[in-house]
């Protein structure tokens, strides 16, 4: 499901997969503040406020529905940069599991969570697969997704139980570029850098903090392609735990394994 978590988990997957799995705009304006020491890692007062609100915030929901746009960046063998774009939608409970769509130009699947299997099913082709997750956490149930598919759950980074800690690992600089807006919202711009990545993150204004786009970029590989995430609707409460339980269709084919191909779509076996 492109299902496109953490710094070790999407930023890390778009290291060995940069066609392709979870914060700030173009860095402009003043230079970011760094220290005389070179190597010390540097995050500003005011991104480093903005951000802990937000990821706060996010922690204290702890049930939420939300929509979602990805865009992500291949570049062909002929140098030309193609984006491919999908949208979907999430219902979490941090005691109970998740539920989460995503619909792209390759495959319509439903991604479940029940705190012990993770079910994965498309739609179009009516069939599924289904995992045994290490632990009831949506932690340890998007690793074990990770680990066992190559693929990684839109947003991710926001679900875990500390979005803060996983956003910020590696970060060797971070800095409040400005006022934004995003889909009509008033945003704070943050850019942040690491080793390997360069991201973005666009948090909306206001007492709710709350992240409304948020961009990666793959810089040591040619053409530096880009992940981007877009959300939409977020909403406190509201979920369905019911949808947490998959059950298969009536002639629903179970699947031993599946596969992402070069631009981080789904691959399932039958589906070509």
């Amino acid at each position: 499901m492109e299902i496109n978590m953490n710094q070790a988990n999407l930023k890390s997957r778009l290291r060995s997969h940069p066609g392709c799995i979870s914060m700030a705009a173009v860095l402009i304006g003043l230079a970011l503040s760094v220290s005389p020491s070179w190597g010390q890692n540097v995050i500003d007062a005011d991104a480093d406020g903005i951000l802990m609100a937000m990821t706060s915030h996010l922690k204290s929901l702890q049930a939420f529905t939300v929509d979602y746009d990805t865009d992500h960046e291949i570049v062909d063998l002929a140098g030309q940069k193609l984006q491919y774009s999908a949208s979907g939608s999430v219902q979490a409970s941090r005691g109970d599991g998740f539920y989460m769509t995503r619909k792209g130009p390759f495959a319509d699947v439903e991604l479940t969570f029940d705190g012990k299997l993770i079910s994965l099913y498309g739609k179009g082709m009516n069939v599924y697969t289904q995992l045994h997750s290490p632990g009831a956490s949506i932690d340890e149930a998007v690793e074990e997704f990770r680990v066992s598919t190559g693929l990684d759950v839109a947003g991710a980074d926001f679900l875990v139980a500390d979005p803060y800690a996983v956003l910020t690992e590696g970060a060797t600089s971070g800095r409040l570029v400005g006022d934004a807006f995003v889909g009509g919202v008033e945003c704070d711009q943050l850019a942040f850098r690491s080793d390997d990545v360069d991201w973005q993150i666009w948090i909306s204004k206001g007492a709710e903090k709350l992240p409304v786009k948020y961009v990666i970029t793959t810089k040591w590989v040619t053409g530096a392609p880009q992940y981007s995430l877009r959300f939409s609707n977020w909403k406190a409460g509201g979920v369905d735990a019911k949808l947490f339980s998959f059950k298969a269709p009536a002639n629903a084919k179970k699947l031993e394994r599946i596969d992402s191909d070069e631009v981080g779509e789904l691959m399932l076996e039958g589906s070509k």
